[in-house]
């Protein structure tokens, strides 16, 4: 994929500067708002595609969220969905134990092209083809690379990021995938093939010797790869337009990119996921591939997954300014290159790291996305638009109550994440932290030799089975509401890394209370101490 590691981890505040500054109709740091916008004065959005981006490496949704959820898209703006399989995809045959344990069937691949084709939402397969192919090994390429009937087609053993460019078996295998992804995306005008971020590229042995022959370069063994695997769709596939995030080729020569015929085979897909990206270099990069002989280009934004790796929450004015950055790239570049611009997802960073924000949860800035590219900007007009699509009295993120707001689909694990992300930590950490009787008669000290004075059990106990109790009821919404739009192993695995570990706390501090209180009496050294400090006194004197 590509992978968002550019743009720094970031929290999530509040929208109230975006708001305000919507309120107000004012321009800042480029056209997000504004009294008069781009797209008001001269017409549509440049791009024609737009396409929402659904990484399914990581908490991929139940088809009956999609069927749920596609209207929703459509109704928003987008007309395509990027769909990244990984190891979602029912593969067959020797590729079959890429197979996650819940992969969709064949059966439920075509009910979900059928709910796209139903919302109007053209399908563009991705298939990793070069780097991050971890999924051979334990998680994308990473998914293939990771298992061990596949880690000798691994450039460099111990990583399973990229693959072997020089086995005749990789090019077989990439073209089996690609193969058996087609089959069921019959008709597909497009097949992203990745080729980003190709880690440890030319340091595997067989590179390594081939790059000491004269004339041989990394970037040569990069294009040659792209230029076979290229050359396998558009053969088997005539009707299918290879897509390639552009990172690798960023760097190459002008001379060296237009010889390698590359140009003539794919669309590359310019990706810049920062709110400060550099527009000037994004249209110097977009002239130096219309000079290559790229006939046409993509670009890709983010809409959640690029902010942090445990990002539990969208940061929407970081997402907002990146995608009014690609409208001002849009209106400066070469005119009519643009096919489209893919807004990303990401759930994932790869195959190893933890959740990021879940779909759900990241709907609110994908509206504000899609309508600020369709609109020219987020006025207030579009800002009460998308609030009103939603149903939410506010996107920002502090205003929303844990139940009963928002009308979208997975309404209600938005609020609900929202509810644990801002205030389960943070309650609890007050409880431990700056509760006057936890610190002060029962600090870590005194739980280790289990020491407490009968009257701070009773200041204590009750508070905490509150907390304990408030939380483990909204706990369980949130997971019976999880369910309903993920599989097992993605709600095991997010409320494991979000909420166990701040509840586990709290059921820990009532274990050692119980066992404080039926250790007896505390040591005569403490218990002067104890009873009038207990009653709001000082401690005694004497």
């Amino acid at each position: 994929m590509a992978c968002p590691a550019q743009v720094a981890a970031v929290t999530c505040p509040p929208l109230a500067s975006t708001l305000r500054v919507a309120k107000e109709g004012v321009q800042t740091q480029g056209p997000i708002v504004g009294a008069h916008t781009r797209s008001e004065m001269s017409g549509p959005t440049p791009f024609k595609m737009r396409l929402v981006h659904l990484d399914l490496k990581g908490a991929p949704p139940r088809v009956s969220y999609f069927s749920e959820i596609f209207p929703l898209f459509h109704a928003l703006g987008a007309n395509g969905l990027l769909i990244e399989y990984e190891d979602m995809f029912p593969y067959e045959g020797r590729l079959r134990l890429l197979r996650a344990t819940h992969a969709y069937s064949p059966s439920e691949v075509t009910e979900i092209l059928r709910l796209a084709r139903l919302s109007e939402l053209e399908v563009v397969p991705l298939v990793q083809t070069f780097g991050h192919m971890e999924q051979v090994s334990a998680f994308s390429w990473e998914f293939v690379l990771k298992h061990a009937a596949f880690a000798h087609l691994r450039e460099v053993a111990p990583f399973p990021n990229t693959l072997n460019p020089h086995e005749a078996e990789s090019l077989a295998l990439v073209g089996a995938m690609i193969d058996q992804v087609l089959e069921l995306h019959r008709g597909a005008r497009w097949l992203h093939v990745g080729c980003d971020e190709v880690y440890y590229l030319g340091e595997g042995e067989a590179s390594r010797r081939w790059l000491q022959q004269e004339q041989n370069s990394q970037a040569k063994l990069c294009l040659s790869h792209m230029r076979a695997v290229a050359s396998h769709v558009l053969a088997r596939h005539p009707g299918t337009t290879p897509l390639v995030w552009d990172d690798m080729l960023r760097d190459i020569p002008q001379d060296q990119l237009t010889a390698s015929g590359v140009p003539q085979l794919v669309e590359p897909v310019l990706w810049d996921y920062g709110a400060d990206l550099d527009i000037h270099s994004k249209v110097l990069l977009m002239e130096k591939y219309r000079e290559c002989g790229f006939p046409r280009l993509w670009a890709a934004s983010a809409f959640k997954g690029a902010t942090g790796a445990s990002q539990a929450l969208p940061h929407i004015e970081h997402h907002l300014r990146n995608h009014a950055q690609w409208l001002q790239v849009a209106g400066s570049g070469p005119a009519d290159m643009l096919q489209g611009i893919i807004l990303t997802g990401w759930q994932r960073y790869d195959h190893f790291s933890v959740l990021c924000e879940l779909l759900p949860v990241g709907i609110p800035s994908l509206a504000a996305c899609l309508q600020l590219l369709l609109h020219g900007g987020f006025t207030e007009h579009v800002r009460l638009r998308v609030e009103n699509l939603l149903g939410l009295p506010s996107l920002e993120a502090a205003a929303i109550p844990s139940e009963g707001t928002g009308s979208f689909p997975g309404s209600d694990i938005h609020a609900l994440v929202t509810q644990v992300s801002f205030y389960l930590r943070s309650s609890v950490d007050a409880l431990l932290e700056r509760n006057r009787y936890v610190t002060g008669w029962f600090s870590p000290y005194h739980r280790r030799r289990k020491l407490i004075h009968p009257v701070m059990v009773q200041h204590i106990q009750p508070e905490v089975l509150s907390l304990l109790g408030r939380w483990s009821a909204l706990v369980q919404q949130l997971e019976t509401a999880l369910q309903l739009a993920f599989y097992p192993d993605a709600v095991e695995e997010w409320l494991e890394e979000n909420v166990r570990p701040s509840m586990q706390q709290l059921q820990d501090l009532l274990q050692d209370l119980s066992e404080a209180a039926t250790t007896g009496p505390c040591p005569p050294a403490l218990a002067g101490t104890l009873v009038g400090t207990a009653e709001g006194q000082g401690p005694r004197e004497g």
